[in-house]
C-alpha cells in the first residue's frame, strides 16, 4: 500500500461532491477530511478538530497490509452508510464491508503485539477509540488530536531516539559512507538514491554545526571488471578510468557535497589494504590453504551448496565452481561468537531493524574461513606478503578497506584517523553480509573499532517490475535530471520510498511530486505571497509584528513553523527521509490553507495593516521551512531564501529560531517550482 500511487474517489461532505486523488499523501488527507466532517456532524457541539497524520502513516509502515484492508473496508462502508435509502441488497453490501473492516482491525488490534508496535501500548489503544468517539478530546493519543498538544511516542518513535543516526547535537563528528560503486556498468538510479540520500544526511548534520565528513566513490577491481574490459577491448584501467569518471560526474550533477571521492587503483588505497593484510597477518588471522566451491563473478562472492536457489546464487546470479585453487583464508569462524556479542551489545549496529535479525539468523548457524585472494586473474591489490606474488587480494577486503583509507589510514601511528569509526555506512540490501559480518570481523581482528551503525535500504523497481537490461526499463537518473530537474529528482528519491524499504518509480508519480507537492505546494506559496509583497509593499518585506499585532490563527502557523526543527530531528534519528519531507509538506499545506483563509488580496482595501501582518507571518512560515528543506533541495531553497533576502550566513538550523524574516527590499519573484508539462512518456 505505501509508497505506490493511490487512486481513491473520496466523497466531501460539505458539497456533496466526490474528488479524485492521485497520490498516497493527498488521499490520506481527504480521508482524514471525511472522518472530521463525519465527526463533526455527529457532535454539533465541536468547533474544530485537528488530526495528525503522522500517526496514521506510523500505523501504515508499521503495518501495511492490514491498514490497507482496514481504512478500504471500513472507509468503504461508512460511505456506503450515508444512502440510508439503499435497497435490501446495498444495505447488505454496506454490513459486509463494515463487517470486513472491523473484524480486519480487530483481529489484529487483540495482538499485543500490533498494540505495542503501532499504539506503543494498550493504554493508546482505548484512548485512539476513545477519540474516535469523542472528537473534541485533547490529549492528542489518537488519530485526531491537537498538533500542538503533547503525546507519547509511539514505540517506533522511542526506538529511533536511542538511535545515533541523526542527533543534531552540533560540534560532532559525523562519518556517512555510500558504498563504493561496482564500475563494470554505468550508473542507475539506484546509485542516485544512496548518494543523495547521504548527502541529504550529511548537509542536515552540517546545518546543525557539525564536523562532518561524506565519502563516495568507485570500486574497480575484480574479476568481474578485468572481464567487462576485455568486452570493451580495453586495459583495466582504461576502462575503470571511464567509468568511474560518469560516476563522479553523476555526484556533480546530483549536486552532491561530498568531501572525498574514492578510487580503489590510487596509491594511497592500495598502501591502506595492504598494510590492514599485514596488520590480520601478524595477528595471527591470515593463514594459506586452498579454496574449492561455488563463486559468483556478479557478486564476487563465495556460496554454500545450501545457499543456491535452483543452482544459482541467492541473488540469482549465475555460479561457478571453483577448482582447489590457492588461497589465503581469513579466521572468519573464530569471530562467530564476538559478531553475536557486538550485535548484543549494539542493537543499532544493523538498520532497519528487521535487517539486524536476518544478519544474526545467519551468524548464529556458524561462520566459515573466508578466502580473501584469488590467483586466477591479476587485476587487484596485490597480496604483500606473497612470495611468488601470484595473489591478488579477494575484492571485499580491498573494497570494504576504502573507509578506512578515505579517513587517512594507516597514520603515522598505523590509527585511522580522528573521523574514525565511521558514523554511518549506507549500503544496499544486496551487500549487507559484506558489511554487516565480514566488516566488522576484519576490523575487531585487526584491532580496530567497528563502524557505528550499518543501513541497509531497499531497490528500485519500475512500475511493480524489477529493473533489467534485457526488460529495457532501467532508469537513467541523467534522463531524469534533464526532464525534472536537478531539485525534483532530489525531492523525489527521498520523498518517495521509506528509508530502507524497496521503491517504486513511475511517470505518474515522479510528475505528481513535482506538480502537486512542489509546484502547488512551496511554489505557489511562495511565489503568490512574495508577488503580493512585491506589489503591495513597496517591494520591502513587512516589519515583524508585535505580540498583540498576532492573532491566535497567526500563532498556531508560527508556532506549527517553529516545531519543524524538532519534528524533523526526530525523525532523522532514524534516517526517515520520507517523513521528514512529508512533515514539511503537510506543514505548507496549512500555510496554504492559512494564506487562503486570511486572504491578504482583500484586506489590501479593507485593512491595510492586518494585510501585512498576514504575508509577514506566510513569508516566515516560508523562510523555516526553506532553511529545513535546503538538505534536499539546496538550489532550490538557497534561490528562495536569496528571494527573501536572508543572507548566507543566516541560513543554519539555528538560525530558524533566533533570525526572524527582517524588513528587506525583495526583487521581483521569480517561480521556484514552474509546472513541469511532459509531451511523451518518462525517460527510459
Amino acid at each position: 500500500m505505501p509508497h505506490t500511487i493511490v487512486l481513491m474517489r473520496l466523497k466531501d461532505e460539505k458539497q456533496n461532491t466526490w474528488s479524485q486523488y492521485t497520490s498516497e499523501s493527498d488521499a490520506f488527507d481527504g480521508v482524514c477530511r471525511i472522518f472530521e466532517a463525519r465527526l463533526k456532524k455527529e457532535n454539533p457541539g465541536t468547533r474544530k478538530i485537528t488530526y495528525d497524520i503522522k500517526d496514521l502513516f506510523s500505523f501504515i509502515e508499521e503495518a501495511p497490509d492490514m491498514a490497507f484492508f482496514f481504512f478500504f473496508f471500513f472507509f468503504v462502508g461508512w460511505q456506503i452508510c450515508d444512502h440510508s435509502r439503499m435497497a435490501g441488497a446495498w444495505r447488505d453490501l454496506r454490513a459486509a464491508f463494515l463487517v470486513i473492516g472491523t473484524v480486519f482491525f480487530m483481529s489484529w488490534a487483540l495482538k499485543s503485539t500490533f498494540q505495542s508496535r503501532v499504539f506503543g501500548n494498550t493504554k493508546h489503544l482505548s484512548s485512539w477509540r476513545h477519540s474516535l468517539r469523542r472528537p473534541s478530546i485533547s490529549r492528542g493519543t489518537g488519530l485526531f488530536h491537537n498538533r500542538n498538544s503533547a503525546r507519547e511516542p509511539m514505540r517506533s518513535e522511542r526506538k529511533t531516539r536511542a538511535y545515533s543516526g541523526i542527533s543534531g547535537g552540533g560540534n560532532d563528528k559525523f562519518y556517512i559512507t555510500t558504498p563504493i560503486y561496482y564500475v563494470n556498468d554505468k550508473p542507475h538510479i539506484g546509485h542516485a538514491y544512496t548518494t543523495v540520500a547521504c548527502d541529504i544526511i550529511a548537509r542536515y548534520r552540517r546545518l546543525h554545526g557539525d564536523n562532518v565528513m561524506f565519502v563516495t566513490g568507485t570500486d574497480e577491481h575484480g574479476q568481474k571488471v578485468q572481464q567487462s574490459a576485455e568486452k570493451a577491448g580495453k586495459t583495466p584501467q582504461e576502462f575503470v578510468d571511464e567509468v568511474s569518471d560518469k560516476f563522479r560526474q553523476l555526484a556533480d550533477d546530483l549536486q552532491c557535497s561530498h568531501d572525498v571521492f574514492i578510487r580503489t587503483t590510487e596509491d594511497r588505497h592500495k598502501k591502506a589494504a595492504q598494510y590492514l593484510w599485514e596488520t590480520l597477518e601478524k595477528k595471527g588471522q591470515i593463514y594459506l590453504g586452498h579454496y574449492e566451491g561455488w563463486y559468483s563473478v556478479r557478486d564476487e562472492a563465495y556460496y554454500k551448496e545450501s545457499e543456491l536457489v535452483d543452482g544459482k546464487a541467492p541473488t540469482g546470479a549465475e555460479v561457478e565452481w571453483v577448482v582447489k585453487e590457492p588461497s589465503y583464508f581469513f579466521k572468519l569462524s573464530e569471530w562467530t561468537q564476538p559478531l553475536l556479542d557486538f550485535y548484543e551489545k549494539n542493537p543499532d549496529f544493523l538498520q532497519p531493524s528487521g535487517k539486524r535479525d536476518e544478519v544474526v539468523n545467519f551468524v548464529t548457524k556458524g561462520l566459515q574461513d573466508l578466502s580473501i585472494s584469488r590467483t586466477t586473474f591479476d587485476w587487484g591489490v596485490p597480496v604483500p606478503t606473497d612470495a611468488d606474488g601470484k595473489h591478488v587480494m579477494y575484492v571485499w577486503i580491498d573494497a570494504l578497506t576504502n573507509y578506512l583509507t578515505a579517513a587517512g589510514y594507516p597514520d603515522e601511528s598505523g590509527n585511522p584517523g580522528e573521523f574514525w569509526p565511521a558514523s554511518m555506512h549506507v549500503i544496499g540490501k544486496d551487500i549487507l553480509r559484506f558489511h554487516a559480518i565480514y566488516w566488522p570481523a576484519f576490523l575487531m581482528a585487526a584491532g580496530l573499532e567497528p563502524p557505528k551503525s550499518v543501513f541497509a535500504h531497499g531497490w528500485w523497481m519500475r512500475d511493480g517490475q524489477k529493473m533489467s537490461k534485457s526488460i529495457g526499463n532501467v532508469i537513467n537518473p541523467n534522463d531524469l535530471l534533464e526532464t525534472y530537474g536537478v531539485d525534483q529528482t532530489r525531492y523525489f528519491l527521498a520523498s518517495s520510498v521509506a528509508f530502507g524499504e524497496d521503491g517504486d518509480y513511475s511517470d505518474e508519480l515522479m510528475l505528481s511530486q513535482c506538480n502537486g507537492v512542489l509546484a502547488n505546494g512551496m511554489g505557489n506559496l511562495a511565489q503568490r505571497s512574495l508577488s503580493l509583497v512585491f506589489k503591495n509593499c513597496e517591494k520591502t518585506i513587512p516589519a515583524i509584528p508585535t505580540p498583540d499585532q498576532l492573532t491566535e490563527e497567526d500563532n498556531k502557523l508560527l508556532e506549527s513553523a517553529s516545531g519543524l526543527l524538532k519534528m524533523s530531528d526526530d525523525v532523522m534519528r532514524a534516517s526517515q527521509l520520507h517523513r521528514y519531507c512529508f512533515n514539511i509538506h503537510l506543514f505548507i499545506k496549512d500555510a496554504n490553507a492559512y494564506i487562503d483563509q486570511q486572504a491578504p488580496w482583500s484586506l489590501k482595501k479593507t485593512d491595510p495593516e492586518r494585510m501585512r501582518i498576514v504575508l509577514w507571518v506566510v513569508l516566515e512560515s516560508v523562510r523555516k521551512a526553506a532553511i529545513l528543506l535546503q538538505p534536499v533541495m539546496p538550489s532550490a531553497m538557497n534561490k528562495l531564501l536569496d528571494q527573501l533576502s536572508v543572507s548566507g550566513e543566516k541560513r543554519t538550523f539555528e538560525h530558524i529560531a533566533t533570525s526572524p524574516l527582517e524588513a528587506n527590499e525583495i526583487a521581483k519573484p521569480v517561480p521556484v517550482f514552474p509546472r513541469i508539462e511532459l509531451e511523451s512518456a518518462t525517460p527510459a
